[in-house]
């Protein structure tokens, strides 16, 4: 079976103002998806929107922050209201740690609002979006995560708790929209080129950068349909093969892999029945 075109569908983009989001959304947009552009900042909002216009489809740029419930819910009343229903969700607007310090050095205040906008901000839409698609019976959900979810970093608690979380959820969710036909993923590119690696100390020096154009276009394979099968997983695009993952999703499944499990000491381990 081919995948099915985009043209006429609908995405909604948080953090569409810059950065990976911008890009993606331009993506979308190639493709003939509507585009609801979700941000906090209007102007660089409406310079996405202008972009993804030339394409030829519908925009409507939605200033809101994602973790405000009220300011969500309000943005995709509006996007419902100009351009129908949601296909696809992408939750990409994301903060980090703005210092690389142990955990009880770090800025109380700036430490929650990570947590608020990577945790928080994905719960607010998905609150808002999924009873839409779930009614419909079809939807796709694609959570921009980091392989910081998958190992511990003292240097990055604020980022790396909210993305293991956001991993989690993504699980605790996948097998009651499985038959609904609503697919949620995880989808981590790896370390690429943007201001918020920018920031990142660890990143100074950084010559060979994953690729901006191979993570807009696993989105849109994502949006096609494409990784359905790989539903509830976690993908990294600075190190899958994505083909080998298709080819073995059955595998993936059974073993219940590419998502957070205990690891336990052995089969011995009282805790091993919840690994």
């Amino acid at each position: 079976m081919g995948l099915r075109s985009l043209q006429g569908q609908s995405a909604l983009v948080t953090g569409a103002g810059r950065g990976i989001g911008r890009e993606i959304a331009i993506g979308l947009a190639e493709e003939g998806m509507n585009l609801g552009l979700l941000g906090r900042h209007r102007d660089t909002l409406t310079q996405t929107l202008r972009l993804c216009a030339r394409h030829g489809v519908k925009c409507i740029a939605l200033a809101a922050d994602v973790s405000h419930p009220g300011q969500v819910k309000s943005a995709i009343t509006s996007m419902q209201r100009d351009l129908g229903r949601i296909d696809l969700l992408v939750n990409n607007a994301g903060q980090v740690d703005r210092a690389e310090v142990p955990l009880w050095e770090a800025d109380q205040t700036q430490w929650w609002q990570v947590m608020e906008t990577n945790l928080r901000g994905p719960f607010n839409l998905l609150r808002s979006v999924l009873p839409g698609m779930v009614a419909r019976g079809a939807g796709r959900v694609v959570n921009l995560n980091s392989g910081f979810a998958l190992r511990p970093d003292g240097r990055y608690t604020a980022y790396a708790t909210s993305k293991a979380a956001l991993l989690r959820l993504s699980d605790n969710i996948a097998e009651s929209l499985r038959p609904h036909g609503v697919t949620v993923l995880d989808i981590s590119p790896g370390a690429v080129a943007t201001e918020m690696t920018a920031s990142m100390p660890m990143f100074d020096g950084m010559v060979h950068w994953g690729s901006i154009p191979y993570l807009v276009s696993t989105v849109v394979d994502a949006a096609r349909g494409r990784f359905d099968p790989l539903h509830g997983r976690f993908l990294h695009l600075g190190q899958d093969n994505l083909e080998a993952l298709l080819r073995d999703a059955a595998t993936i499944r059974d073993h219940d892999a590419r998502t957070l499990r205990l690891r336990t000491y052995g089969d011995g381990d009282p805790l091993a029945a919840y690994a």
